[in-house]
């Protein structure tokens, strides 16, 4: 991933230096796990695990070696070897290299989603705060990009709050999806290793072992992992979108912090872009673009190919590391968002009382007028509205076909916005408790 859009935190977990120190790990308890079973020296177990906790392993030596053999975990364990010394020979027994490759890449999805897990709560408190703020500022809902009818700010943020908590519970779901461990040894029959040995791994990392893992750890795991990435990634930019709406000059009712100094456009001084949200809708789509290949990678031949490796090779890094960074500029954003009530009550009011039809066309019906002649009232004066400017409480008011049924105190009542809103306390408590 490129240096731009990434963490440092998230970043190392899928460094090198991790990653071989991950190896090492798993190859060193699966030969205490061993030695426990009197399969090798006790004595052997120890050695390795203190000479490997020492050893710094030099990823350009590896590099060195892998530029002959061409494969990878075999010149992992050549540069062991050269810190162990003849115990090296005990590394490894019975494994295959799926054995480590696959368990490593679940504990780094294990760790990444640790840290997502954490930024997913960092995104839900900036959301809380910011919805109980603006719990009763009243703006204009909108369908279609039209005036719909009033809500609140903070039940667009309370939307969000919730769509994220659904997020974390999946995020969670997944982590415990792709929590598994194989050490099956080849096509996964555990002929020439125990499976007490892939317990006791599986163990001593947190994991669970694969109930049946044919050499390779099954991708739908793994599929289903990045999926959820990929569903986190679209309620990023749905509120991104959200956020970028309403900065729009025409609509101004919130607005991404502008800090002293920032520019908004190299030709236009005026210019004040919501270039963070527009920035997210962006990584969102490449988070989006890993879940695929996830996918595909589910139908391999047999008990296992490699058709998969390369691709997890992008995926894992770059999803992990995008998100990431996405989720943590999103919650920036929330937490500095600026918020203009004054600018929601004048759109709201920017036609005239004419988000309160829906309260006259019920009103008519409940007085004896059929559904389809009150529509037919109610949206003949709401064209009035539309087309000429005039005010909707007073096109009405002069309306016979309204007035015949609704008194000038009823029809003024349908025009108090506090109706609209009497229920988002009953909303807020089923959102946050």
């Amino acid at each position: 991933m490129i240096p731009r859009y990434s963490r440092p935190e998230m970043v190392s977990i899928w460094s090198p230096e991790t990653k071989y120190r991950i190896w090492f790990e798993i190859e060193a308890h699966a030969c205490t796990a061993l030695a426990k079973l009197g399969v090798i020296p006790e004595e052997a177990a120890k050695n390795i695990w203190e000479k490997g906790s020492n050893a710094k392993f030099d990823v350009s030596r590896i590099e060195e070696i892998e530029a002959v053999t061409k494969h990878d975990v075999i010149a992992f364990l050549t540069h062991l070897a050269e810190f162990i010394g003849p115990d090296s020979r005990f590394v490894h027994q019975g494994m295959t290299s799926s054995d480590v490759l696959d368990t490593t890449l679940n504990v780094q999805l294990m760790r990444a989603s640790d840290i997502l897990i954490k930024d997913m709560d960092e995104l839900l408190k900036a959301l809380k705060k910011r919805a109980f703020e603006y719990k009763d500022t009243v703006m204009i809902g909108r369908s279609h990009g039209i005036h719909a009818e009033p809500t609140t700010f903070g039940l667009k943020l309370a939307f969000a709050y919730a769509e994220f908590s659904r997020c974390r519970a999946r995020l969670v779901a997944a982590k415990e999806e792709i929590s598994t461990c194989a050490i099956s040894g080849a096509v996964g029959t555990f002929a020439n290793i125990d499976p007490r040995v892939e317990a006791y791994v599986a163990d001593q990392l947190g994991m669970r072992p694969e109930p049946i893992s044919t050499q390779i750890i099954p991708r739908d795991r793994h599929a289903m992992f990045f999926a959820t990435l990929g569903v986190i990634a679209s309620s990023i930019e749905r509120l991104a979108i959200e956020i970028r709406h309403l900065q729009r000059t025409e609509v101004l009712e919130a607005e991404e912090y502008f800090s002293p100094g920032q520019k908004g456009s190299s030709a236009m001084p005026h210019k004040r872009n919501p270039v963070l949200s527009e920035n997210l809708t962006g990584l969102s789509r490449m988070i989006r673009s890993f879940a695929f290949p996830a996918m595909e990678d589910v139908a391999l031949w047999h008990e296992r190919d490699i058709s998969h490796s390369s691709v997890e090779r992008f995926i894992g890094p770059d999803a992990t590391i995008t998100l990431d960074f996405a989720l943590a500029r999103l919650t920036s954003v929330i937490d500095k968002l600026l918020v203009y009530p004054e600018n929601m009550m004048k759109n709201l009011n920017k036609f005239h009382g004419l988000v309160n039809s829906q309260r006259v066309l019920l009103a008519l019906t409940q007085k004896g007028v059929s559904r389809e002649d009150a529509y037919r009232i109610v949206q003949r004066n709401a064209m009035q509205v539309w087309e000429h400017g005039k005010d909707f409480l007073q096109e009405l008011l002069a309306d016979p076909d309204v007035r015949r049924v609704l008194s000038e105190e009823e029809i003024r009542e349908k025009f108090d916005l506090g109706y609209h809103t009497k229920h988002v306390d009953t909303i807020f408590h089923r959102v946050f408790g």
